[in-house]
């Protein structure tokens, strides 16, 4: 058997199969589907400083190849979390992540500092998706002053392993990995999802309720895995690949592409035992391969 150990910044993974925000929950509710202590890391539904009642329904589309969402960070605060969640989760035996979303960087600060003093959350991933309130609307992560603006504030209040989840939709994902990077990000995820619309042509409206939301699913992944390349070329620091990911095969190209590790989404819903089976993939490969650690075939493109 191949070691399949890999680090992301002070973050010590058993292996690099974690799981993507919003699409595993808490992990408590796959407890029953596969051993969350053999996932590398799970990183549970994205967080907010105050509560949040998501949008309307409907929320959720299914395309070819895919999904979209716009469920809207539906959320109880993080102080619900620290009260509720966070005891059912401290003891399990992996890595377990909080997605963080904001309004301002003062809100992303806040909630931060708030989990920085969690011990068994090492980790945070800081979501710059989202809409920012200072600059009517748009998303932090389009711009590499709004993406190094959260950055910057998140980590004068957060002191443990800080990875940043980047947005697709923008024409330099690099430039914006590399503001990250400058301004303090131990690691950074890609991709978030792209946006994409749906209409019920007999109705003559879009499918969701807010018109547009979220695409994941297959149909992402050759542009996530392009996106990942981009940034392995760009940055210094460690990159986890998302983006449509359901077998050993997918994880392997985005590790051959620059990511240390990837995180598994929208394949939870069709398979809840999928992280486990696309670890034990890479692991096969590994050793039919001749390798005796993964991290042999990470950014290994010629």
């Amino acid at each position: 058997m191949a070691d399949l150990s890999v680090k992301i910044s002070d973050l010590q993974l058993k292996n690099p199969v974690m799981t993507a925000s919003g699409t595993f929950g808490y992990g408590l509710e796959f407890a029953d589907f596969v051993p969350l202590e053999e996932i590398g890391g799970i990183i549970v539904k994205g967080t907010t400083l105050e509560p949040r009642e998501g949008n309307d329904y409907p929320r959720m589309v299914e395309t070819p190849q895919g999904m979209l969402n716009c469920v809207g960070l539906q959320n109880k605060g993080v102080d619900y979390f620290i009260e509720h969640i966070y005891p059912q989760i401290k003891d399990i035996d992996t890595n377990m992540i909080v997605n963080v979303s904001g309004n301002s960087p003062e809100s992303y600060a806040e909630t931060a500092e708030k989990l920085d003093a969690l011990e068994g959350i090492p980790a945070i991933e800081v979501n710059i998706s989202c809409p920012n309130v200072k600059e009517g609307g748009m998303s932090f992560g389009v711009t590499c002053s709004g993406a190094a603006s959260i950055v910057k504030a998140v980590r004068q209040h957060y002191h443990k392993t800080m990875i940043v989840k980047l947005s697709p939709n923008v024409t330099d994902v690099a430039s914006i990995a590399r503001a990250c990077e400058d301004e303090g990000a131990d690691s950074v995820s890609l991709i978030n999802t792209l946006m994409g619309m749906a209409i019920d042509i007999e109705r003559r409206r879009p499918k969701l309720s807010i018109r547009t939301g979220g695409l994941s699913g297959p149909a992402v992944k050759p542009v996530a895995v392009r996106m990942v390349n981009d940034v392995a070329k760009a940055v210094k620091i460690p990159i986890i690949g998302l983006g449509g990911i359901s077998t050993a095969e997918d994880a392997i190209e985005f590790l051959m592409a620059g990511a240390t590790a990837i995180q598994i989404g929208t394949a939870n819903f069709l398979d809840p035992q999928v992280t486990i089976k696309v670890r034990d993939g890479i692991n096969d490969w590994l050793d039919r391969h001749g390798c005796k650690s993964v991290t042999e075939i990470i950014n290994c493109l010629v």
